[in-house]
């Protein structure tokens, strides 16, 4: 059964953090493993313009293009060579850092966590873009060593899954908070223009992702669905509008259901142009499931596929889109709306909205959801959206 009320101890920091937390925020040393990726660099990017006097350090594999990003980004940014397939070399990393973003996926098919464990070792606060529903649970199960240790973590911290669980968490609170009635259903819609220029990981991780079952959830009960199917025309709202959207297997499904106790819960995403949704119709329905759980398979697919799709991208854009929608029993329907023009500029934003809620003390230790009032405290949503949403054309909660 779903837990049906957050625990009490989740309220810990004030909605603006204090002087104290922002001048201890600032002073920090943030490692951005995948900082020379779109999604890592992207955090690096941002979190040097929220906190100029933060000191980067952009780990990665291919040297030239992290000491590039760091010399644009000021004397406080610095490259570290790190693979983190190296236990010993990703432990050296992290001595005399005060907290890790795990940007390097795809998560996809990955068994074990050592980039938490590393972080848990060497009492690291972490954080990961994580966006596969098994990885994230995995990481979940190192809650108790976390809490022992006194580290705070928090799992698929990214714009969505991230952002979009923390709107979702702000929507049933409102909810209950106002007596409207016992939220019912719980729906996450996602929109990106083609691949929301976040280059080849978001093109695997789409692959691995038609091979997974779809779990979603139905008055209580746990239902699976085959992927990109079921799909509806969703209004993003001004600048998108209506667009057809698929299920797919997203974690913040089952941790939504968990934690926020909404008994039926589904998320669902689509792209643009229409015919990239055809294509991922096809792959979902005529290759192999054995084909696409194969990783080297599906890089060597995204190899051959990336050029089209960048081609298309500079026709499509990289505008993204969320919309969370919230059903309650007395007849109540909200509404949570978040647009932004580039996905590679706003999912920086969202992840370092995540690092700074972290670094200003609103988690506790254990790894968290970002649902859960641990990981972000309930008076500290409002700031994280704030910060999260900076350049969005459209945000809207409880509509």
């Amino acid at each position: 059964m779903p837990l049906r009320t957050p625990p009490a101890a989740a309220v810990a920091s004030s909605a603006a953090p204090s002087a104290d937390a922002q001048r201890r925020s600032s002073s920090a040393r943030v490692l951005v493993l995948g900082g020379t990726g779109r999604v890592g660099g992207s955090t690096a990017t941002a979190l040097s313009k929220l906190l100029p006097d933060l000191n980067i350090l952009i780990a990665g594999r291919n040297r030239e293009k992290g000491e590039s990003l760091a010399s644009k980004l000021g004397e406080q940014s610095e490259f570290v060579q790190v693979d983190i397939r190296n236990a010993n070399m990703l432990e050296e990393a992290l001595q005399g850092v005060d907290l890790v973003v795990h940007a390097a996926g795809p998560f996809q098919r990955e068994n074990e966590c050592t980039v938490l464990q590393a972080a848990i070792a060497t009492k690291t606060a972490y954080i990961d873009v994580c966006d596969d529903t098994d990885y994230s649970w995995r990481a979940k199960g190192f809650h108790e060593q976390a809490k022992a240790c006194g580290v705070p973590a928090i799992t698929t911290a990214g714009i969505y899954p991230g952002v979009s669980n923390v709107m979702a968490a702000e929507l049933v609170h409102t909810a209950r908070s106002e007596n409207a009635g016992e939220p019912e259903r719980l729906r996450f819609f996602y929109y990106t223009a083609g691949s929301g220029g976040a280059g080849p990981t978001i093109l695997t991780t789409s692959f691995l992702l038609l091979a997974e079952d779809v779990i979603a959830y139905n008055r209580g009960k746990e239902i699976k669905l085959k992927p990109y199917s079921g799909a509806l025309s969703i209004d993003f709202g001004k600048g998108v509008r209506k667009k057809d959207v698929y299920l797919l297997n997203l974690p913040e499904v089952k941790s939504a259901y968990r934690i926020l106790g909404v008994p039926t819960v589904s998320a669902r995403f689509g792209t643009a142009p229409f015919f990239w949704n055809w294509g991922m119709k096809a792959f979902a329905n005529f290759l192999p499931v054995e084909y696409l759980r194969d990783k080297n398979k599906v890089t060597k697919l995204v190899e051959f596929v990336d050029p089209f799709v960048r081609a298309i991208d500079g026709i499509a854009g990289e505008r993204v889109s969320i919309r969370i929608d919230l059903d309650c029993t007395n007849g109540r329907n909200t509404i949570g709306l978040f647009s932004h023009r580039k996905l590679s500029v706003s999912v920086g934003y969202a992840t370092s909205a995540f690092v700074l809620a972290v670094l200003e003390g609103s988690t506790q230790p254990g790894v968290w959801f970002p649902e859960e009032p641990e990981g972000v405290a309930i008076e500290s949503r409002k700031v994280l959206l704030e910060r999260a949403s900076q350049g969005a054309t459209n945000f809207v909660m409880n509509k």
